[in-house]
């Protein structure tokens, strides 16, 4: 690892906090970094899972005004997202590598749409007859994080909107934390059995807690909507690199 890869993975990992934190895209920038510096897609994407726990902690320190008496309402979440997380770490390393990286383009440009027409998306959601349980919700969300997670927050943050009337800033915040749960259960099953990097995650992650704690003071001062249209338009492109290489010739 050179000096120059840990700048790249730190300042990843700072990005990521961010949009993780403000925008619930932290794998549009962490998850490129990690394949910046060399590794391959799956092994960046166990790698990145472990290294996101620290967004959780970072969001949770910074957040405490909004996280203050939504104990049982994450601590209920929160077991259905162990529960999904587990599910999607179980599916990925039942995938071959081949597969995740043809599928990987897809789950991004995907989180970056719903992110871009995210009101559209909630209108059609919470019509009568169309909206399945939050549970579900919960749970489906979080098998997709487990196994890869890009938009994952993305998902969450509109789920969680449509089950409450409250400001962003706390819909956000339990968000970070529930997800934060389904990340715990999936790291635990990369760190015992996937190929992780520890090295890069652990740089990742201290960039990942820097910028997620720094994040929830600047979602009460930033506009979002500009926030929303920078991450998804950088989620598209990013899906377009991935399947232009996934579809390359080796060399």
């Amino acid at each position: 690892m050179t000096f120059a890869q840990a700048v790249v993975l730190f300042l990843g990992g700072v990005g990521g906090g961010l949009t993780g934190s403000m925008g619930g895209l932290a794998s549009v920038v962490s998850y490129p970094a990690l394949l910046a510096v060399g590794l391959s897609p799956v092994t960046a994407n166990v790698t990145n899972t472990v290294a996101l726990l620290s967004t959780a902690f970072g969001a949770a320190a910074g957040s405490r005004p909004e996280l203050r008496g939504q104990g049982r309402r994450i601590a209920r979440h929160g077991v259905t997202g162990v529960i999904g997380g587990t599910a999607g770490a179980v599916l990925l390393m039942s995938t071959p590598s081949s597969a995740f990286e043809r599928v990987v383009p897809g789950l991004i440009a995907a989180g970056g749409l719903m992110l871009l027409f995210r009101e559209p998306l909630r209108a059609w959601y919470v019509r009568p007859g169309r909206r399945p349980p939050l549970a579900v919700a919960v749970f489906l969300i979080a098998v997709y994080g487990g196994y890869f997670g890009a938009g994952a927050g993305v998902m969450m943050l509109a789920a969680l909107s449509v089950a409450a009337v409250e400001p962003l800033a706390i819909t956000n915040a339990v968000k970070t934390v529930v997800l934060g749960f389904s990340n715990v259960a999936a790291a635990v099953l990369y760190a015992l059995f996937a190929p992780v990097h520890w090295t890069a995650a652990a740089l990742l992650a201290a960039g990942c807690l820097i910028g997620s704690w720094i994040g929830p003071a600047l979602v009460r001062r930033t506009p979002e909507r500009p926030l929303r249209w920078v991450i998804g338009l950088a989620a598209l492109t990013l899906a377009t690199v991935l399947w232009r290489d996934a579809g390359a010739p080796a060399s």
